[in-house]
């Protein structure tokens, strides 16, 4: 009863998103240092696609014959909708990240969503605990689901590295009960590598709570978003050779912004240049590769994550429940 209930709900919330009433724009840009002009016109405006969505997240840009669209999570929908300029928005999947029969928590769909070297769809699913791909001649499999014969805590975000290996986070934020969830089989929330053989090698534990993920252009660094509030930090790790991690370092911090906003260090993107567009309290944060703050795309509001469309001069911004863009240099 609880699944048919769910699914009439969700039916009706996808019709209020095509009559929903959207401000035109939201927020405003805040230049923190002169090279912020090479990168965002002045004039630009985060400019608001869609709305009516429960959170948003794990944007990925899919290219098509008709000028492409772009795919997002709703996570407690437990559903993927689509985008694109000619059609505006409408339900990809649903469920996303979630197939069990019973009730599991807020957060129960996929998160962070990318493609793979063959340009299938490859998700962080919260409720099934486990990476997927979504193949070709229908329907998923599970690219990885446990680490030493223990389940995954809830995968949050990834990247492919050119050698087809997948790094990615595993918090505890898709249990529902988090790191208390009497499910968790594993004492700590690691960041992985899965390489293309299917083996699995924890990279790093030393954070309490990773979350976004991403590679600099020469694959050199992995930066790793921190989204706990005690310690809200983005982190540079150096990547050997071997694909395995050295000693890490604090990129940005950005405690002193939660006094300014609510929200953490969350999704993240890297410009073809190195430059790191993190989300953050209270939108995106335009980060040099020397971690020099160089300024802010302002929501004002929670802000998950951000991708760029196939030009690399359109980021797409997922905020709350809104979808949103902002036209770059």
């Amino acid at each position: 009863m609880r699944q048919a209930t769910f699914s009439i709900a969700l039916l009706l919330t996808i019709n209020s998103l095509c009559i929903a009433k959207t401000p035109a724009t939201l927020g405003k840009l805040e230049k923190l240092d002169p090279a912020f002009d090479a990168i965002v016109d002045s004039n630009a405006k985060i400019e608001v696609l869609a709305s009516g969505f429960t959170w948003t997240e794990g944007p990925v840009w899919v290219a098509d014959d008709s000028g492409g669209h772009l795919l997002f999570s709703d996570i407690p929908r437990n559903s993927i909708f689509r985008w694109s300029e000619k059609r505006g928005t409408d339900l990809f999947m649903s469920p996303s990240g979630y197939t069990g029969a019973t009730y599991y928590g807020l957060e129960p769909g996929s998160n962070g969503l990318t493609l793979d070297p063959q340009g299938r769809l490859t998700a962080c699913e919260h409720g099934d605990r486990r990476v997927s791909v979504l193949t070709k001649g229908g329907g998923k499999r599970t690219l990885v689901d446990n680490y030493q014969g223990k389940r995954l805590n809830s995968p949050n975000d990834l990247v492919f590295h050119s050698s087809g290996s997948i790094f990615f986070t595993d918090p505890p934020y898709g249990l529902p009960d988090r790191e208390s969830d009497p499910r968790r089989e594993l004492d700590f929330c690691g960041v992985y590598r899965l390489d293309t053989d299917g083996s699995l090698t924890l990279v790093s534990k030393e954070l309490a709570r990773p979350n976004g993920i991403g590679l600099s252009p020469d694959e050199k660094t992995l930066y790793v978003a921190q989204s706990d509030p005690e310690n809200p930090i983005w982190m540079a790790f150096p990547v050997k050779d071997d694909k395995t991690l050295g000693k890490g370092k604090v990129l940005f911090d950005g405690k002193k912004y939660m006094q300014e906003f609510p929200g953490l260090p969350d999704g993240l993107a890297v410009a073809k240049d190195g430059t790191i567009f993190g989300s953050g309290p209270g939108g995106i944060y335009v980060i040099s590769p020397q971690g020099k703050l160089l300024g802010r795309l302002i929501t004002g509001g929670r802000t998950s994550n951000c991708t760029f469309g196939p030009d690399g001069k359109t980021l797409y911004i997922t905020a709350d429940s809104f979808l949103c863009r902002v036209k770059l240099k």
